[in-house]
């Protein structure tokens, strides 16, 4: 997972590895120790320290326990290489969110591999290597646990924060079920290792604190999932929404999210929240006067317009959908406003109250992108979950984040 940024489609390939790889490695593992048994017998094995490459002598003779040497070498070592690889990240990603020296967060042009990270890594992984081994298993493990532990309160954190941009490729099933045993087991992992590998481990959480309060804690502006949670359950203002924007940036770069021209005119667009039921020519007016300061246009002429459009046509397309739409004198002019309304406009007595509009303005030169903006709109709110979430998005930026993030055929800029 730590490297998931090198793997292409890591929603899909990560998950696939590790439950691939898992129980490979538990059938493997199962027929090795069967095998070994029944060939060696279970009372020899108690007081042998290499009971594989015995059994392998067993078998091929005195060359199959060189045989098993070397493939337990081989084995270690890519399972050293590959946590190098992996811990190295951690550096990498410490480094872009401020908590470390900027020059960490380096990148080689030759390999394309965070070089500097890699160094860091192994010469630490030298250090702890003096210690006496079991203990130094013992840590490791203490250390892992404690990631695991981590992982399991990061699921639920996440999504009993009812993050909107939170939207993981893969999601755990048996939720949270097995993020709660999961709580329970390594808890209690922990509490049978020795007390000198907890001491260790305390210390280095200890001291990477201590590195957090004094530099990273500065530099760092990162929102903490915990805090809508918090939030959730205090009812109380405590986020600012850049742990939004930041998963946006997630999604975005993971997605291959290009911006076109819409997603420009979304990002600048003004938002209306309307706050109790009104009627199309209240909802008309005050769009008018919006988007008249913005175009330097007379809100009693786009008022009029969206009348007179409304009367020859309703623009409400479903019971909860309307896309008003009119032409404005000028050229290169184009515009768009986004409403949500709750208890709902209504715009005749034909209609149902709408709860959500997409209204445009633009000019007669404008027609080709008015006619892609509409497309764009009707694979919006094709998804069969959006009215579910524009009616619970928690304020405007999170209806924006809704309108930007949302899955449709993009029109590259020429």
């Amino acid at each position: 997972a730590s490297v998931a940024e090198e793997v292409q489609n890591p929603g899909r390939v990560v998950p696939m590895g590790m439950i691939s790889s898992l129980i490979v490695v538990i059938v493997t593992y199962f027929l090795v120790i069967y095998s070994t048994i029944g060939i060696h017998g279970g009372a020899p094995l108690a007081g042998s320290r290499s009971p594989i490459s015995e059994g392998g002598a067993i078998i091929f003779g005195s060359g199959g326990m060189w045989i098993y040497w070397i493939m337990g070498l081989l084995a270690v070592t890519l399972a050293a290489n590959a946590g190098i690889m992996s811990a190295a990240r951690y550096p990498l990603a410490l480094a872009r969110d401020g908590v470390f020296p900027e020059f960490m967060a380096a990148i080689n042009e030759r390999f394309h591999t965070p070089h500097r990270s890699i160094i860091m890594t192994g010469a630490i992984i030298l250090v702890f290597v003096m210690m006496d081994l079991k203990l130094l298993v013992m840590t490791a493990s203490a250390v892992l646990i404690l990631t695991y532990l981590a992982t399991c309160a990061t699921v639920i954190i996440l999504r009993e924060g009812l993050l909107q941009n939170y939207r993981p490729v893969f999601r755990c099933p048996l939720y949270p079920y097995l993020q709660i045993a999961g709580l329970i087991g390594l808890t209690a992992l922990l509490v049978m290792l020795q007390i000198e590998a907890i001491l260790i481990t305390a210390g280095l959480i200890a001291g990477g604190s201590l590195l957090y309060w004094l530099s990273g804690r500065i530099k760092s502006t990162r929102e903490y999932a915990l805090l809508h949670l918090i939030e959730r359950i205090t009812a109380r203002e405590l986020t600012s929404g850049t742990l939004e924007s930041e998963l946006k940036d997630i999604i975005r770069e993971r997605d291959d999210i290009f911006k076109d021209r819409f997603d420009e005119l979304v990002e600048d667009c003004p938002i209306l929240d309307v706050s109790g039921a009104v009627n199309a020519k209240a909802f008309f007016e005050e769009t008018a006067r919006i988007l008249g300061e913005r175009l330097g246009h007379s809100p009693e002429m786009l008022l009029d317009l969206f009348m007179k459009r409304e009367a020859e046509s309703t623009t409400v397309l479903s019971p909860d959908l309307a896309i008003p739409h009119v032409i404005v004198e000028g050229e290169k002019e184009f515009s768009l406003l986004l409403a949500r309304s709750r208890e709902g406009i209504f715009f005749s007595e034909e209609s149902p109250k709408v709860h959500t509009v997409f209204l445009l303005i633009g000019s007669r030169d404008e027609r080709p992108f008015h006619l892609r903006a509409l497309a764009a709109i009707a694979q919006i709110v094709s998804n069969m979950q959006f009215e579910e979430m524009w009616m619970s998005a928690r304020d405007m930026e999170s209806l924006r984040d809704l309108v930007l993030l949302a899955e449709r055929k993009r029109q590259p800029r020429i």
